[in-house]
């Protein structure tokens, strides 16, 4: 497939588990340290070159709409006051708005993961790949995880899912577990996916979790599922992906290296991440540790 320069980020849910704190501020915006959660996805998407960035919002999600454009004049006016020891603060925020192309959609249509790509589809045209990712949960991995499933598109030729590898049992009763023939280490071809079967029904050890690498085909079968949608349940990507699998389209999930995923759509995942994060953070990890092991005595 050709190198993706177009990514889709789903980011339209109401984030009802972080209530009232999401009643005004959504969830993707919650903050990693100084970043709030969506721009560590988009840093990553522009790191593996892509251009355009499509978030499929909703009518509450104005706030991320005003953080990736240019800082107001009433912002900046402020900062330079503070002089030299503000500039730096002045450059990042202008930097920010500078990193890709951004498109805003609101949200309509079922519900369901397939809907954000269905409202995006006028946007991707059929000879060109793109990736489809989520604004409340990533890997964070070096090399990162796009760069990762980009490399892995080109080396097998066909679409890419990121997958963990299931390391408690537990997982094996949250996630779907891609099924197939084993083609490297940590890379399956897939014939399907099962959803949450228990660890004695599990195909493979590999997590689907994250974020795809789809062809623009993907929207011819996206349109006649979304045809044939009878509104009961959700409408989702794993059907499409099917179909697409059994008319005999590549499908590989690979595990994403040297990588954690991180879900902050989790309460406790999303305290865990910014813990994570702090005991990373040059200025701040040390005096973290060194709070937490007081705490923890």
């Amino acid at each position: 497939m050709k190198q993706p320069t177009k990514a889709i980020i789903a980011a339209a849910g109401f984030g009802t588990r972080f209530l009232p704190q999401t009643k005004a501020l959504p969830k993707e915006m919650l903050p990693i340290i100084d970043k709030p959660i969506i721009q560590y996805v988009v840093e990553e998407l522009v790191e593996a070159g892509i251009e355009d960035i499509i978030i499929i919002g909703s009518a509450n999600k104005r706030s991320i709409e005003d953080h990736f454009d240019v800082p107001n004049e009433d912002l900046l006016a402020n900062l330079r006051a503070g002089g030299d020891k503000k500039k730096p603060y002045i450059e990042q925020i202008q930097a920010i708005s500078e990193m890709a192309n951004f498109v805003y959609i609101r949200q309509k249509g079922p519900y369901g993961n397939a809907t954000p790509l269905a409202c995006a589809s006028h946007l991707i045209s059929p000879d060109e790949s793109f990736i489809y990712t989520f604004a409340d949960d990533f890997i964070q991995a070096s090399p990162s995880r796009f760069k990762q499933m980009i490399d892995a598109a080109d080396k097998y030729d066909g679409a890419v899912l990121s997958c963990k590898k299931i390391v408690d049992e537990s997982e094996f009763d949250r996630y779907g577990v891609v099924a197939g023939e084993s083609v490297a280490d940590g890379v399956i071809s897939m014939t399907n996916i099962v959803e949450k079967p228990g660890k004695a029904n599990a195909p493979s050890d590999l997590a689907s979790v994250s974020s795809y690498l789809l062809p623009g085909e993907f929207f011819k079968y996206l349109d006649e599922a979304k045809a044939n949608f009878n509104g009961h349940g959700e409408f989702t990507v794993q059907p499409i992906m099917q179909k697409m699998i059994d008319d005999g389209r590549n499908f590989f999930g690979v595990e994403v290296k040297n990588g954690t995923y991180y879900d902050t759509g989790d309460k406790l995942e999303y305290l865990k991440t910014v813990i994570d994060f702090g005991l990373r953070d040059e200025k701040l990890g040390r005096d973290l540790a060194a709070y937490l092991t007081e705490r923890l005595k």
